[in-house]
């Protein structure tokens, strides 16, 4: 577990054209075990967020602590699962799963564990296949089983179940509150899925802008209230 306090965070991009600011005076805290639920219009900022607390962002102003110390891979066991997946295709399923493991030396996760994971989200029968001959959704379920046999202290997830169909959706977001309680992780989950969002966050910021702002903030709001505040 994790607990991760940002006051005043901005973040600007830096081009051919000039700066773009992305991110303007972010400030929140989230406790130990808890799961935040970010939501907002596309380009306000929230998956720079997660990328700043996974440690791909260094640049920036304003103070980032996670249990007080600035974000380090080095140091905080960070499990991201971006859009883009970041699976490498020279690499199999399994090896991809493995991943985390394999770079910090580690030793292979409880067999059980990864078991149970592959078998809800039913990647088992092509672990040794490679992500080109997988279709999108398969994709998908890999990067989150790679995030969740990790036992990161701090789970960042960017519209990880947009590419799944219903049924294996349910499963996967039951699976995460699943291994969410068992193992205490500190989740930050951002999704334009409402009903997601509340069903999920025990808290929920939403953002807008540009440069992306925190708008409102609510706990155990329902799909609808949430919807308000992002029209709003």
């Amino acid at each position: 577990m994790s607990r991760v306090t940002i006051n005043h965070l901005s973040v600007a991009y830096r081009g051919r054209r000039g700066e773009t600011v992305a991110a303007e005076d972010l400030s929140l805290t989230l406790e130990d075990g808890e799961i935040l639920g970010l939501t907002g219009p596309s380009g306000c900022g929230k998956s720079t967020l997660l990328h700043v607390l996974s440690g791909i962002i260094t640049d920036y102003e304003g103070t980032v602590l996670i249990d007080d110390l600035p974000p380090d891979p080095k140091v905080h066991s960070v499990a991201l699962v971006p859009q883009g997946l970041a699976l490498l295709p020279w690499m199999t399923v399994r090896e991809n799963i493995l991943l985390p493991h394999t770079l910090g030396g580690k030793e292979c996760p409880n067999l059980s564990h990864l078991d149970e994971v592959l078998e809800t989200l039913e990647i088992a029968p092509f672990v040794d296949r490679y992500p080109r001959e997988l279709s999108g959704g398969q994709q998908q379920r890999v990067a989150l089983a790679r995030a969740m046999v990790q036992d990161p202290d701090l789970l960042l997830l960017d519209e990880p179940f947009s590419a799944l169909d219903i049924g294996t959706a349910e499963r996967s977001r039951a699976l995460l509150q699943h291994f969410r309680r068992r193992l205490g992780l500190t989740t930050i989950l951002v999704s334009h899925n409402v009903e997601e969002i509340a069903g999920l966050a025990e808290r929920v910021i939403v953002m807008g802008g540009t440069p992306g702002r925190i708008l409102s903030e609510t706990r155990g709001a329902s799909a609808e209230r949430i919807a308000e505040e992002i029209k709003s």
